[in-house]
């Protein structure tokens, strides 16, 4: 390149002729030089300003690209989650590609099915709640009643009026809005689900190019605690979203068993709430407002209902489905969603556990051991 050369580049030139000879098959940019002097003035001073530089740099990059780093790091999530099913297939004697394909298939036939056979119920309840609105409104109205009552200290009616009021002006700004809203929420969806499919298929690549930046070493045991880290996240995220399920099923034939109105829905509240940490605690105390309506004993039942199933969450589902690979403490359990839901919202708060046991496993397995050898 830049040939034939001028008499001023005879520097240049020589540079060129010793650039070939070290050139070779085994070494086609040749053979590395020697080190900098790390500890020169000169050197420590550079590095010290790119560094701050850099970083300085990258958390302003890093703040403009958040809400793609999220999706990412969700998607990341679910397919980490995943990699287990997937390695499990491939130990059974499957290609990955297919081991990737089935397992794809199965979560979206899940989904598919899951949604097909709520969604005319959700339907059905939803019509019957807007049918029934002017009846809870007079009930309300009933000083003799206990929401009448409720009503009567805390202005209940009144609330809700000027929450339906501020909330019911459809003009067409609005609907542009809410349209914008629901496509941005279903791109976002579908950008995680084809990140997932994409890091799950190049997991093998991703994986050896993650341990190549570790030392030689240190390589070994990066690859053990890192397969361990991995194998935490399936196991949260298949009991997790097990433990939803068994959530969301309770809730139905409890409503049921009660006469509790909306079963269907209030059940796929609970499992959606029950997604995250404490979710089905929270899913209890709205299933109990709605029981309020049946009578007053239903509903203290209710409340009774959901403690007891908290605790066989915690100390009898929990540990037998997803065993010992995800055991967290309880305060470190409440402080890391309060810091996950703070720093990301409604992911931070689904993602704080397996985090929090990966944090764990890396103090054990090397922070405290270098202290313990200080």
């Amino acid at each position: 390149m830049g040939r034939p050369h001028r008499d001023d580049e005879g520097v240049i030139v020589e540079a060129e002729q010793r650039a070939a000879r070290l050139r070779s098959e085994e070494h086609r940019f040749g053979r590395r030089g020697e080190r900098f002097d790390r500890r020169s003035p000169f050197v420590m001073g550079m590095a010290a300003a790119a560094g701050v530089a850099v970083t300085y740099g990258a958390v302003r990059v890093l703040g403009s690209m958040s809400s793609v780093l999220v999706l990412i790091g969700v998607a990341m999530f679910f397919a980490l989650g995943l990699e287990t099913a997937v390695s499990w297939l491939v130990n059974h004697k499957l290609p990955r590609w297919a081991a990737v394909t089935v397992v794809v298939t199965l979560v979206f036939a899940l989904i598919a099915g899951t949604v097909a056979a709520t969604i005319p119920p959700l339907v059905q309840e939803a019509r019957q709640l807007v049918e029934q609105l002017p009846h809870y409104l007079q009930h309300i109205q009933d000083r003799s009643s206990l929401i009448g009552r409720l009503d009567e200290r805390v202005h209940l009616q009144q609330r809700i009026t000027e929450m339906v009021n501020g909330s019911g002006r459809f003009t067409f700004a609005g609907i542009i809005r809410t349209g914008s809203e629901v496509f941005g929420v279903l791109s976002h969806i579908g950008i995680v689900a084809m990140l997932t499919i994409y890091f799950l298929a190049d997991m093998r690549r991703i994986r050896a190019g993650f341990y190549r930046l570790m030392p030689n070493s240190r390589r070994p045991r990066a690859i053990l605690i890192g397969d361990e880290v991995v194998a935490k996240f399936g196991a949260y995220l298949f009991g997790n979203v097990l433990t939803s399920v068994i959530a969301g099923f309770a809730t139905f034939v409890w409503c049921v068993l009660l006469d509790v109105p909306y079963a269907v829905l209030l059940g796929v509240v609970v499992a959606v709430l029950d997604l995250f940490p404490y979710g089905s605690t929270v899913g209890g105390f709205v299933v109990a407002a709605v029981a309020v309506s049946v009578s007053i004993p239903v509903a203290i039942g209710t409340v009774a209902f959901y403690m007891g199933f908290r605790l066989g969450e915690d100390y009898l589902l929990t540990p037998r489905i997803i065993g010992r690979a995800v055991r967290v403490p309880a305060g470190v359990t409440v402080v890391a969603v309060l810091l996950g839901a703070a720093w990301l919202g409604v992911v931070g708060a689904l993602v704080a556990i397996p985090l929090a046991a990966a944090l764990q496993l890396l103090v054990q397995e090397m922070l405290f051991p270098a202290l313990d050898e200080a």
